[in-house]
């Protein structure tokens, strides 16, 4: 029997970690319950605040992910057959990040794909290149999340009078990071662990998108959008993405475990962004979703949110980088990762029996 292990993993932020106090004097602040409920105390940016000039790429940091996970794994680049990227926020709408990374890592030939999931994207991918592995077409993969949310968010605050700010502009520069993290898996003919299965599904088929990144596209005349306040203009439904993430995340939970066929008490640890935060645990009370499941992942649940910022695509494989490197993940440990996307109310989650032994310090 063929396993699909993980073998390593890479994460990346850019500069120096920025705190909320920052935050506080750029754009105003928040009404103390609501900062409670965000639960971040600094996130990363690829800018400069000062200027919003670019220190880097959101390719920059995509590589630089990749070649941690490639190290910690102890592979070369060269034996990379597959990647898949998942980002919102590419340098270019073509050609793909994915293959910029590609060319970055010196890999002439490689089986690339590139997904716009969001949050749930390298949960997906991770399913995706388990398969192809599985079925012998390639035997080691790379699958990265990357995402630079920053260039979007400097436009609110730039030359503006913090307190002229609007509330609903400020909240998602108090959200959002910039980052990337990084997988490495292999196929091991006779091997033990790995993953075991995976479970997706888009549930918001008729619902509006809880976030929308509006700007840059071909929905309308690009001399139209060029008239516009903002060129691209970040959209957060707070309220909404309130009431329907828990749902997601519930129903992801349990699609999860009866796709992978283990019992949610085998579980050890569940990295679920978001999952610790009091918005969501309040939530999940009032709408009654407080599962029997959920019950039992009590005191299991993890992620680096507070640390880290909201990074999209980036949030699973990094906040997974940060809790092995940390030690929180151990040989032998059952994990369920749980990826979420409220644009269109997507979820992802995978169930591995992790293999890989702590990487050297």
């Amino acid at each position: 029997m063929t396993a699909i292990q993980i073998i390593g993993t890479g994460g990346y932020q850019p500069g120096d970690p920025i705190p909320t106090e920052e935050i506080a004097r750029l754009v105003g602040p928040l009404p103390d319950e609501v900062r409670e409920g965000l639960s971040i105390e600094r996130r990363f940016w690829m800018i400069d605040p000062a200027t919003g000039e670019h220190r880097e790429n959101n390719s920059d940091m995509a590589c630089k992910a990749a070649v941690r996970a490639l190290a910690s794994a102890g592979v070369e680049a060269g034996d990379i057959d597959l990647i898949v990227l998942a980002t919102g926020t590419p340098d270019y709408p073509l050609p793909p990040l994915v293959n910029l990374v590609q060319e970055r890592l010196g890999l002439a030939r490689c089986a690339t794909l590139e997904i716009r999931s969001g949050g749930a994207g390298v949960v997906q991918g991770l399913d995706v290149a388990r398969m192809y592995l599985a079925a012998g077409v390639y035997r080691t993969a790379l699958v990265i999340g990357s995402e630079a949310i920053s260039p979007v968010l400097a436009p609110v605050f730039l030359g503006k009078d913090p307190h002229a700010i609007r509330m609903r502009d400020r909240m998602p520069v108090y959200m959002f990071g910039d980052g990337a993290g990084a997988v490495v898996l292999r196929a091991e003919e006779g091997g033990r662990g790995g993953l075991l299965g995976a479970a997706m599904e888009a549930i918001g088929g008729d619902r509006r998108p809880g976030i929308q990144s509006v700007g840059g596209g071909t929905h309308a005349p690009i001399h139209r959008q060029l008239e516009a306040k903002r060129l691209v203009d970040l959209k957060v439904d707070v309220v909404g993405a309130g009431d329907f993430t828990p749902v997601m995340v519930t129903e992801a939970i349990g699609a999860t475990l009866r796709r992978s066929g283990v019992d949610v008490g085998s579980i050890d640890l569940c990295l679920v962004p978001e999952g610790n935060v009091g918005w969501m645990l309040d939530s999940l009370l009032e709408l009654g979703l407080d599962t029997a499941e959920w019950k039992a992942l009590d005191g299991k649940v993890f992620d680096s949110l507070s640390t880290m910022g909201a990074v999209g695509c980036a949030a699973v494989p990094l906040f997974l980088d940060d809790a092995w490197r940390s030690g929180r993940v151990r040989p032998g440990d059952r994990l369920m990762l749980i990826g979420v996307e409220s644009t269109k109310w997507i979820y992802a989650g995978a169930v591995v029996d992790w293999t890989a032994p702590a990487p050297a310090a």
